[in-house]
């Protein structure tokens, strides 16, 4: 069955990773900007990032036969600095008509601080003003609960945003409901320690069915396994559902998503589906 990654950090992971990714299913990722580990001194880092995520890795990503698209933003960890966020900002609007741009992402909170909060709100302003999709992270932990519903609360005074092509990501037992209720989608990751279990997402889903609901690694530098999301396939066909659900989460759902940016295509299946088969 194919599916997408709807949140990998493929700048902090190998070539090979791509490889096994395409031969477990994967036709497509979504690479949010995130943060590199620590917090970048100059914008001009981020001119440097930006051209990574939008010229080398979907390079990287289509030998594999994997269509690769990136969302644009200064990191939730680095938006206490607002004089940093000025000056990125003004630096994105130059990336956004590279064909595999589809939005604003992952923005946020980190501590939910009144700082963070401004520059959360600035790149709304922006996504809106250049018509963009805008994808969320949701702080981890203890935090998780405030932010999320700071997030939404921010949100909803943008009359003219439209919560499809919004997605809360991160979402947890005690937020993927308030996401829901409020029209946006939103993401369970299976990310070790800090995110959901196999079975805490499978639980997720069965108590809230499948709607705007999609699934991602968020792979990175961290601990992760950029393979997660077929990890759920087997846990959800093992838990007796069907095929038709597991492919709406991982694969519909996202295509979904992703097609509302106007630029979404995927890579030739039939193609695919040859070089995960006959893989060494």
């Amino acid at each position: 069955m194919y599916y997408i990654e709807m949140h990998g950090h493929m700048v902090s992971r190998t070539t090979d990773d791509y490889r096994e990714m395409a031969m477990a299913g994967c036709v497509a990722v979504s690479e949010p900007a995130f943060w590199a580990g620590w917090d970048r001194q100059s914008a001009d880092s981020f001119d440097d990032y930006f051209r990574q995520l939008t010229d080398f890795e979907p390079k990287r990503a289509s030998q594999f036969f994997i269509r690769h698209v990136s969302w644009l933003c200064l990191n939730p960890k680095e938006g206490e600095d607002r004089r940093l966020t000025a000056e990125v900002l003004k630096r994105i609007p130059k990336f956004l008509d590279r064909p595999n741009v589809v939005g604003i992402g992952e923005i946020g909170m980190n501590r939910v601080t009144r700082n963070e909060v401004d520059t959360f709100i600035d790149h709304i302003r922006l996504a809106l003003d250049y018509n963009q999709m805008i994808l969320i992270h949701t702080p981890h932990l203890e935090d998780k609960y405030k932010g999320t519903r700071v997030t939404i609360d921010n949100l909803v005074k943008f009359q003219n945003l439209d919560p499809n092509r919004v997605l809360i990501d991160h979402a947890e037992e005690h937020t993927v409901g308030m996401i829901l209720e409020h029209g946006f989608y939103t993401g369970l990751t299976l990310y070790p320690n800090t995110k959901v279990s196999l079975a805490r997402a499978v639980d997720m889903i069965e108590k809230y069915g499948p709607d705007r609901i999609t699934i991602s690694s968020a792979c990175d530098w961290g601990p992760s396994v950029p393979t997660a999301v077929p990890q759920l396939m087997l846990e959800m066909r093992r838990r007796g559902h069907s095929e038709e659900l597991i492919r709406k989460l991982v694969f519909e759902n996202p295509l979904k998503f992703l097609m509302q940016s106007g630029k979404f295509e995927l890579p030739r299946l039939d193609i695919h589906a040859t070089v995960s088969h006959t893989a060494p």
